[in-house]
């Protein structure tokens, strides 16, 4: 049986890549101090960021908000975010360095996100990505967003690499679903953003890294099946 060579390494943003679960945290404690309820600590919060804007309010504002008042404040979330958008996010610690072996080793990287690209393009820029990542695909750049597999496919694609070429990395069941269904080999980003209750041992991911420096460990491993393979 045949190993595919992975080619190309595709990343979920928030969980996976950067580490924005303080500025996110931060915005939805602001929000709930304008309305005159309580911050919730960070602890509390981190489990939850994976979920975006909406996940958000709707753990600081109860899982029954009207649809009218949850507009209302994701469009106040998403105001304050955008304008304090990279205060003390930052890449996870070791990932500078996993991304330099990617390009000194030739192998393309780029981002898969639901993040609006509004805020996903000037996020990377400020970490210094934004001309590095061979490709950007947020979750309004098609008509479909993860759990769909259109977005990766779309970035396989642009980075001319066959999905089975491919591995996704990221943090949510949603990342998984949508990796596994566009055929490409997934890992769990185990040191992101798990919400509590989670059972990531039931997402059928071919693999865990608990760090990222655990993504070169598995390429390396990935590589040697590979020759085994050939030379065979």
């Amino acid at each position: 049986m045949s190993v595919p060579r992975i080619d190309a390494v595709l990343l979920d943003l928030d969980g996976t890549l950067a580490d924005t679960a303080p500025d996110l945290a931060a915005t939805l404690n602001h929000i709930l101090e304008e309305e005159g309820l309580a911050p919730l600590p960070f602890t509390g919060i981190r489990p939850f960021v994976s979920n975006g804007a909406n996940g958000l309010l709707r753990l600081g504002f109860g899982a029954n908000i009207r649809q009218r008042e949850l507009d209302r404040l994701r469009g106040r979330f998403l105001d304050l975010y955008a304008a304090a958008l990279c205060q003390d996010t930052c890449l996870f610690p070791g990932f500078a360095e996993v991304l330099d072996e990617l390009d000194n080793t030739g192998r393309k990287w780029g981002v898969v996100t639901n993040k609006p690209a509004y805020l996903t393009g000037p996020l990377l820029e400020t970490l210094g990505l934004d001309g590095r990542a061979a490709c950007m695909v947020s979750g309004d750049t098609l008509t479909e967003k993860k759990p769909h597999p259109l977005p990766l496919l779309h970035a396989a694609e642009l980075m001319q690499a066959k999905a089975a070429a491919c591995v996704y990395v990221g943090d949510a069941e949603r990342d998984i679903r949508a990796g596994l269904a566009a055929g490409m080999q997934t890992l769990i980003a185990s040191y992101g953003y798990i919400e509590t209750g989670a059972t990531p041992d039931t997402w059928g991911a071919h693999g865990v890294i608990d760090e990222p420096a655990g993504l070169l460990t598995w390429l390396a491993s990935r590589d040697q099946g590979v020759k085994l393979v050939h030379h065979r």
